[in-house]
């Protein structure tokens, strides 16, 4: 009997700040476990979003997980496949420099193109 292949596409946009709100936890989480279920998966960071990439975070001051240090793990769940808004990006002034994660910087363009040929989308 041969094994079906029901993998679907998922992409996350996260467009939150990594603090402030439980918005980009959420968007980790449903990120790994659209992984864990061997989803492939597209995290698409914009608008505040960039925020979470940051280096240097440090979250203990207002008793929280430092967010950056679990997006660094996700090529261990398999999630390779990470964009950045280049505007985003621009508009706060930021350069990849500044990024603590290894990602593609794609236009907006670009961004639709991926979450068009997703099979769900969750934007938080």
């Amino acid at each position: 009997m041969s094994e079906i292949n029901s993998s679907k596409t998922v992409s996350i946009i996260s467009r939150q700040a990594p603090y402030g709100s439980n918005r980009a936890h959420q968007s980790l989480d449903i990120a790994l476990a659209a992984a864990v279920f061997e989803q492939a998966v597209n995290y698409i960071f914009m608008g505040d979003g960039v925020y979470q990439l940051l280096g240097n975070q440090n979250a203990t001051s207002i008793q929280s997980k430092t967010l950056v240090n679990a997006l660094e793990t996700l090529d261990l769940y398999g999630i390779e496949s990470i964009f950045i808004d280049s505007q985003s990006l621009r508009e706060r002034n930021l350069t990849p420099k500044d990024l603590a994660l290894n990602a593609s910087i794609v236009s907006r363009g670009e961004i639709a193109k991926i979450v068009r040929a997703s099979d769900s989308v969750f934007n938080l």
